[in-house]
């Protein structure tokens, strides 16, 4: 059967997307697979069509909850019953069952904290997996060193699955990011599709301002004329509901997400946004995997992104209809050094990483005492495991470094004065082809293309957004 036929009859689709067929063919042939494709551009369908040819069961792993929740119900609202998402929230009961009927799944989604565990590993064993999926696979760069050190030990599973296929799919990597994706999940000579990283209907727009009371004053100005729906990005947890209760207070249908809420919480906020309850959510960077909404027309950048990768990532929710889309980065003196002690608040600090080398058993207790991070502990506890404490040192403070150079790339990118798009796609060491009529602000924008907001906010909350805050806030 033709792999057109394959993708009609399990799918309904009568032709692939740029890439998913060339992607598709080396994986049938057994080749291990690195394939950058845009976000927008049916990363999914590069694992779920060789499922329908290949022997046994596709594994992928995951990064959020939210997006193993969304690739499940996608699967069962496309026919597809045989799909489970393996994780903490299961009822025993329910993750009994599951290991009972494991090796009757087609697709099984999980966690890299979940995958290296003891007792999965050996559940896991007793199947044939034919497939591993690496699904947003930058991951391994983005958040292995420093934050969700797991990610770096998923070859682990390799030699218990019998050295499976490997498939790693993400819309963002630079040359460097690819060569630690191949090293981290041990890929000798796998095939490498690379996709343009352009995508022609987003337009780039940035706004310079003095303070940050000019940037709040223009934002709640632009949202109240634009039409959404859209998504505005901050730096911290407490600047996305800050924002979210200024919005609300002037009649604005908003609301925030960030990685502190509630599971249900979470759910709640995406399943109203992607129903159209919602027009704007205020969140951190947790907020946009999995969120497959295809009209998003706005992503606003309230504070600088942390590097040049994550920008492109978040503002690649915005025109997956192909329609024109408005990413827009604001910026006020004096925001880059936010941005730098953000950056470094991340790493484990030279007194954490002496604590917990010198307590190596009493290291959840510093967690409780506060004297050490609970990621800063599954950092340093990862690295003091293949290093000597010196030699983690020094890997800190080179993760230091590399993150100082994403900061820098970010600075220059709102300074410029050349084509942003440019520059964008260089940064990912690909080369521009062509410019679209509206590229970017350093080009011209024709704004008159984004649609206006139809109707005037009502002012249907009362009590004022300091007020909401400070309730919501402990």
């Amino acid at each position: 059967m033709k792999l057109e036929e394959v993708l009609f009859s399990a799918y309904g689709f009568s032709s692939f997307r740029p890439g998913q067929r060339e992607v598709i063919e080396q994986v049938i042939k057994g080749k291990d697979v690195v394939a950058l494709l845009p976000t927008g551009m049916g990363k999914s369908m590069c694992y779920q069509l060789p499922a329908h040819i290949l022997p046994g069961t596709v594994l992928v792993v995951s990064p959020l909850l939210s997006l193993m929740q969304d690739q499940v119900a996608q699967l069962k609202k496309m026919g597809e019953k045989s799909v489970v998402a393996i994780n903490s929230f299961l009822k025993p009961q329910e993750r009994e069952k599951i290991w009972q009927t494991l090796g009757s799944y087609r697709f099984i989604f999980i966690s890299p904290e979940m995958l290296v565990q003891p007792f999965v590993k050996k559940q896991l064993e007793k199947i044939h997996v034919s497939l591993l999926v690496a699904d947003e696979a930058h991951c391994i760069s983005q958040w292995g060193f420093d934050f969700r050190p797991d990610y770096l030990r998923i070859a682990e599973i390799l030699p218990i699955l019998k050295f499976p296929q490997v498939l790693a799919l993400t819309a963002t990597a630079t040359e460097k990011v690819t060569q630690e994706i191949k090293t981290y999940l041990k890929l000798e000579e796998p095939f490498i599709y690379k996709h343009s990283m352009d995508r022609k209907n987003i337009v780039y727009d940035i706004k310079k301002f003095d303070d940050s009371r000019q940037k709040l004053e223009w934002l709640t100005s632009f949202v109240r004329e634009s039409a959404g729906p859209g998504i505005i990005y901050a730096g911290t947890r407490r600047k996305s509901q800050e924002l979210a209760a200024i919005l609300m207070d002037q009649g604005i249908s908003a609301s925030y997400y960030h990685g502190g809420m509630e599971h249900q919480d979470r759910v709640f906020v995406q399943q109203q946004f992607q129903n159209g309850e919602l027009d704007w959510v205020c969140s951190t960077n947790a907020f946009g995997m999995g969120v497959h909404i295809s009209n998003i027309r706005h992503v606003v950048h309230f504070q600088l992104p942390t590097s040049v990768e994550g920008y492109v990532q978040e503002v690649g929710r915005a025109g997956r209809d192909g329609e024109a889309a408005l990413a827009t980065l604001l910026y006020a003196e004096g925001d880059e050094g936010l941005l730098q002690s953000l950056v470094m608040d991340e790493l484990p600090t030279r007194h954490e990483i002496q604590q917990v080398a010198s307590h190596p058993a009493g290291a959840e207790q510093l967690v409780a005492e506060g004297i050490v991070r609970e990621t800063a502990l599954r950092v340093v506890a990862y690295w003091l495991s293949r290093l000597s404490e010196s030699e983690t040192l020094r890997q800190m403070e080179f993760l230091q470094r590399e993150k100082i150079k994403q900061v820098d790339k970010m600075k220059k990118l709102v300074n410029l004065q050349s084509c942003i798009r440019e520059y964008i796609i260089e940064c990912f060491d690909q080369h521009l082809k062509g410019k679209p009529e509206n590229c970017c602000v350093n080009d011209g924008i024709d704004y008159s293309v984004f649609g206006k907001r139809l109707e005037k906010p009502q002012k249907v909350v009362l009590e004022s957004w300091q007020n909401r805050l400070n309730a919501l806030l402990p």
